[in-house]
């Protein structure tokens, strides 16, 4: 290699870098974001600005009158949450609901948004994009602009004279395309940090690593189904269900009955015991790749791979453990306590997506062999 190119080489290398921090800084951002959602959720707050306002809906109302308006279409489009729930609302506690899905948006389409479109134009404008990196970019701004989409049809679910919350499986379709965002933006950033001689060559592992990825976003959607459907205080004790270890009277629960997929997914009891369940699953598996990941990690010198076994382990166990703790404090909800379960909903919740990015990281250090012929 000539001087030249290697002085191209190491240009190449620190574009790439800039671009990579410029990524995990949206990942930040991301992450922030769903946490905002997550507190929008438990305080009730998705359906208290009735409309979908992408460019005006930047500021909030500004005088008495607006406030008025908004209190209005609220009482008016989310009529079931209204009458059921908040019909003892004054403007003032509408205000306090209001703040935090308007906080939700803002950050999306000001911050997230911001972040985004001023570094594409600045590394646009730098040339600091390769050909390759193209499509990607592309798909990362598709699936942010459907991320958006599916957030206004997870309101509209609840704006009608019958519900008094948004579905839960919109919801969860939402926290899920929020989390496809979040995992491909990392994985375009590991793949501009990590060099392919820091990865890995092990086929089982990779698979393995898979494996865990699809478990845990089956267990994450059923985490979106807890909170959308206010599973947490049906079976507040551990480790028994409510002094059994398997659900009972699962066609039938709170007066409502249940049938085919209904009970695996409409049924709280039923949602919150699938929850339950699969954390030991995941729990145990995990165990048993750390024991195999570090192994192989010792083999082959790599401490990237050493660090990132030992973090899955570490966020796995404090995984669980905040989540025996939301289940034991899901007795809050329904005491004038919310706040407190709400500082262990989000923990949990928080973890979950430190452990999800983890075990993407995982999965990436680990490379297919190339069988030459």
């Amino acid at each position: 290699m000539s001087l030249l190119s290697e002085a191209e080489n190491n240009v190449m290398l620190q574009r790439r870098k800039a671009v990579a921090w410029w990524l995990l800084a949206g990942v930040a951002i991301i992450m922030i974001q769903v946490l905002l959602g997550g507190i929008t959720r438990l305080t009730g707050s998705g359906l208290s600005i009735a409309e979908w306002k992408p460019i005006l809906g930047v500021l909030p109302p500004m005088n008495e009158q607006a406030w008025n308006a908004a209190f209005d279409l609220y009482k008016e489009k989310a009529a079931g949450q209204f009458a059921s729930q908040n019909s003892d609302y004054t403007l003032s506690d509408f205000k306090a609901i209001y703040f935090w899905e308007w906080m939700h948006r803002e950050w999306a389409r000001v911050v997230l948004s911001g972040v985004f479109l001023i570094g594409f134009f600045y590394f646009l404008a730098k040339k600091y994009f390769e050909k390759w990196m193209v499509q990607p970019m592309i798909w990362l701004f598709v699936l942010g602009g459907l991320q958006g989409a599916v957030g206004w049809i997870m309101v509209m679910s609840g704006l009608n004279p019958e519900d008094t919350h948004v579905s839960h499986i919109t919801l969860a379709m939402h926290f899920m395309f929020a989390l496809v965002l979040l995992c491909y933006t990392f994985w375009f950033a590991l793949k501009l940090l990590i060099p392919e001689s820091k990865r890995v060559s092990n086929d089982p592992l990779k698979s393995f690593s898979l494996l865990l990825l699809v478990l845990l976003g089956v267990q994450l959607v059923y985490g979106a189904f807890m909170a959308g459907l206010k599973a947490a205080p049906v079976a507040a004790t551990w480790p028994d269900v409510n002094g059994t270890y398997l659900p009972e009277n699962v066609n039938s629960f709170g007066g409502e009955v249940y049938s085919g997929l209904q009970i695996i997914i409409d049924n709280p009891i039923v949602v919150h015991y699938i929850h339950r369940t699969m954390a030991y699953l995941l729990f145990v598996l995990v165990i048993v790749w750390f024991t195999k990941s570090r192994r192989i990690a010792k083999a082959e010198g790599s401490s990237i791979l050493n660090k990132a076994s030992v973090w899955t382990i570490v966020l796995i166990s404090l995984q669980v453990l905040l989540g025996i703790i939301t289940v034991l404090n899901g007795h809050l909800m329904t005491q004038n306590k919310f706040l407190q379960f709400e500082w262990f909903a989000e923990l949990h919740q928080m973890v979950a997506i430190c452990l999800l990015m983890n075990l993407v990281l995982n999965y990436y250090l680990f490379k297919k062999k190339i069988v030459v012929l």
